[in-house]
């Protein structure tokens, strides 16, 4: 077994360590001006380099870079002031009438040294997010983000150096190597955005010390689509939600699920927005981004050569081009139940379309993967978006649009089994950073005292008095 000592990142979970206690008991103020500092950076001197960076290792446009990146990092840090005050406060709590003499209270303690592992597809977004998080529950933080978006990673480097002391926060570039030699030391917490095989690894890694976990995964988020739906609007939001960062993203819509009453006109307005979004030619479109790597690339690809071998049909893009990592945003039907397409996360812009003859068959389809991190539906009945929420598990749903749930700070994000543990964002953020640290405070002499040895037949009654009554 590897000694700590022969692990390189050793000495600076140290340092982390011996200077936990000093970040924790940091004031309201002074965790506001950590995030006013990030907030500054962010919005005024890194903003353009952000940009860049991005449009380098994804092709992002710049108005999704603003979008999903900056303005998401922005309203985090806006939402957590307005509230952190409150819930740094401790939390008073009722006393049974059996404590009589005491007061309780919780209080949100930080969790300690936390390592935070970040994906490619939102760069920026998802490393800064869990670090808003964790700065404001009072921790500190070691950042390992991903290697595929190296431009990325490396102004985020930059910006951490600029703004901490690596003995509370810092951030190491690097391959898996280095996630793996990260896992082996003693993190107070571990919260990994990624995929779920990985995420397997994660809380296997942290199971050898008893580390809390929050993992933010992935799958394949079914959307429904019945008779009675608007097809214009859901075709228009379902395009743009499938092929925003080009498919690239966890709550993106997988698959499609339509009444067969409707398919092909939803297939067709689809085929509307796709150009009326992207034009003709998404390749030289603005709005249109690019696979990540060359890895993910063929891996799409292969999608859709194992489609064709199964005899299912491209009724809608289908160009690449391999100099640019271009895919064409795409729709497949027709599929055979055994395509790669429809029994693995896709995480492009590929978009398989299933058709279904009434709810039940579609509600059974989705029972029968794993459970998602989201799920939407388009209905204009209510007792059917009703069935379909009570009738499947999720991690978040929309009802009549998608992906937008993700930008609610009040709401909790995060999936359930396959698709994550913990929730995110927000208040939930703060608390998945945070131990709830319960406390009895005995004011005066407390009633408990009647009941401790030597027992005699009075305490005895009195026993039994409590467990009845109290």
């Amino acid at each position: 077994m590897t000694q700590k000592s022969e692990n390189p990142y050793h000495e600076l979970f140290t340092k982390q360590k011996v200077n936990q206690f000093k970040v924790a008991q940091s004031t309201y103020n002074e965790r506001v001006n950590k995030l006013d500092a990030l907030h500054r950076a962010i919005e005024i001197t890194y903003r353009e380099q952000i940009k860049e960076a991005l449009s380098k290792d994804l092709g992002k446009p710049v108005i999704e870079s603003e979008l999903s990146e900056i303005y998401q990092i922005l309203g985090d840090i806006r939402y957590v002031k307005k509230h952190l005050h409150k819930w740094m406060r401790k939390q008073k709590v009722h006393t049974p009438l059996s404590l009589l003499g005491s007061s309780s209270y919780y209080i949100y303690e930080p969790k300690g040294v936390c390592l935070i592992i970040s994906p490619w597809n939102f760069p920026f977004n998802l490393t800064f997010g869990p670090l808003i998080s964790a700065i404001a529950a009072g921790n500190t933080a070691i950042i390992k983000p991903s290697e595929m978006t190296p431009n990325s990673s490396a102004l985020m480097a930059t910006i951490i150096m600029d703004l901490f002391d690596k003995e509370e926060v810092a951030l190491i570039e690097g391959k898996v190597e280095v996630s793996t030699k990260l896992l082996e030391l003693p993190f107070n917490h571990i919260f990994f955005t990624g995929s779920p095989n990985v995420g397997k690894i994660v809380m296997t890694a942290a199971a050898k010390n008893l580390a809390s976990v929050t993992l933010e995964l992935g799958g394949k988020s079914p959307t429904i689509i019945d008779e009675s739906a608007n097809i214009k609007e859901a075709s228009k939001k379902i395009v743009w939600g499938k092929f925003l960062n080009a498919g690239q993203i966890c709550v993106s819509p997988d698959y499609i699920l339509v009444d067969e009453k409707v398919r092909d006109e939803f297939i067709d307005s689809c085929k509307r927005w796709i150009k009326k979004f992207y034009s003709e030619d998404p390749k030289s479109s603005n709005a249109f981004a690019r696979i990540v790597t060359p890895k993910h690339y063929n891996r799409l690809l292969g999608h859709l050569e194992n489609a064709k071998s199964h005899n299912a049909k491209i009724v809608v893009g289908g160009e690449f081009d391999e100099n640019t990592k271009f895919i064409a945003p795409t729709i497949v039907t027709d599929l055979n139940t055994d395509a790669t397409l429809l029994n693995e996360e896709i995480f492009g812009p590929i978009m398989p379309i299933i058709s279904y003859t009434n709810l039940d068959e579609a509600i059974a389809y989705i029972n029968s993967k794993e459970r998602p991190l989201a799920l939407y539906v388009y209905s204009k009945k209510k007792s059917n978006i009703k069935k379909v929420i009570s009738s499947t598990r999720a991690g978040g749903t929309c009802i009549n649009n998608n992906v937008i749930h993700y930008a609610n700070h009040n709401l909790p994000f995060g999936g359930t089994n396959n698709s994550g543990i913990g929730k995110s964002h927000g208040f939930f953020g703060f608390k998945a950073f945070s131990n709830q640290r319960a406390v009895v405070k005995q004011n005066f002499f407390g009633a408990t005292e009647f009941l401790f040895p030597p027992y005699d037949g009075i305490k005895e009654k009195m026993a039994k008095l409590v467990v009845k009554w109290l």
